[in-house]
């Protein structure tokens, strides 16, 4: 026996349906995409949307002239079925089938008023009064396998010179501006060993810093990546927009800081890269002085010597 009623269109989506106690939140009817199809009775010409999980009908809806289909973002939509006093919510995997679910839920309305309108001249043509059967009633018997729809998309870092004790006559007077210059060396070579101490300690800090900042930096990427994630799922999944929208702009927030701390962390970097050239440079410099330090310890001793021979 041939099926009074068939598939005319069929998609799949993540089925929703109202609260009945808040009236506000979404109750999923599916755990994962299902079948949602449209359907015509042409033996009373009547457009319905059915959706079964298994053997169970989780959608029966009939399609009326004062029904309206309202897009809540741009993978999600619902309508009123004020006969199964209840609001139905379908999520898709792309804007694209949210679209198209939309265009043939606006024409088999307006096909489903012109029907109306043409039973009510028939009607009033006739003057026979007719019966019409509860349209949340199932009319003939569907299962699984007689709605077909298309498969679900998933959104899815030296040596020592022994010195004699000088007489105290005038040729000391050499040797002694000679070991005051010496000695001024030493002190100016000895602050320079101090600062090259707190230089090089510095420097392993900054490198212990970069290195550190690098991971924070990879862990500061990681999160921006994963919080992109996170509002793309919330964009295909999340049953209401306006929780969606609150979330998304907290985590556009949260990027946006994040961002913001990753260029300051490089401008740290490049400030550190800087301290370290200076470090180098004065590394350099202490050198140098040490290298001309042993000149003037070579000519003290020459002096020495000139002067005790």
């Amino acid at each position: 026996m041939q099926q009074l009623e068939q598939p005319i269109f069929s998609t799949r989506a993540h089925v929703f349906q109202i609260d009945p106690n808040t009236k506000k939140n979404w109750v999923p009817t599916s755990k994962h995409a299902v079948t949602v199809s449209y359907f015509y009775d042409s033996t009373r010409n009547v457009y319905r949307i059915i959706s079964l999980d298994g053997s169970k009908a989780i959608i029966n809806s009939t399609i009326t002239p004062n029904m309206t289909f309202t897009k809540t973002s741009q993978k999600f939509g619902q309508w009123a079925d004020s006969r199964a006093n209840t609001v139905y919510g379908l999520g898709f995997s792309s804007e694209h089938h949210l679209s198209k679910f939309a265009e043939k839920f606006q024409e088999f309305k307006e096909a489903a008023r012109l029907a109306k309108e043409k039973s009510q001249e028939k009607m009033e043509l006739t003057s026979t009064p007719s019966q019409e059967s509860a349209g949340g009633d199932l009319q003939s018997p569907l299962t699984p396998e007689s709605i077909n729809g298309t498969d679900d998309e998933r959104t899815p870092d030296v040596t020592q010179n022994s010195e004699p004790r000088p007489e105290p006559t005038q040729n000391a007077l050499p040797f002694s501006h000679s070991s005051a210059i010496s000695k001024h060396w030493e002190a100016e070579l000895a602050t320079l060993k101090g600062n090259n101490a707190k230089l090089t300690a510095a420097l392993l800090e900054s490198t212990a810093n970069v290195k550190q900042w690098k991971q924070q930096l990879a862990a500061y990427q990681e999160e921006a990546e994963r919080l992109h994630k996170r509002v793309t799922e919330l964009e295909c999944v999340s049953s209401q927009a306006n929780a969606v929208h609150t979330h998304k702009t907290e985590l556009n927030q949260t990027i946006q800081e994040l961002e913001e701390t990753l260029k300051v962390k490089e401008e740290e970097i490049e400030r550190l890269k800087q301290e370290i050239d200076n470090a180098r440079e004065l590394q350099e410099q202490r050198d140098s002085l040490t290298q001309k330090l042993q000149a003037l310890r070579l000519i003290c001793g020459v002096l020495l010597l000139e002067l005790c021979s």
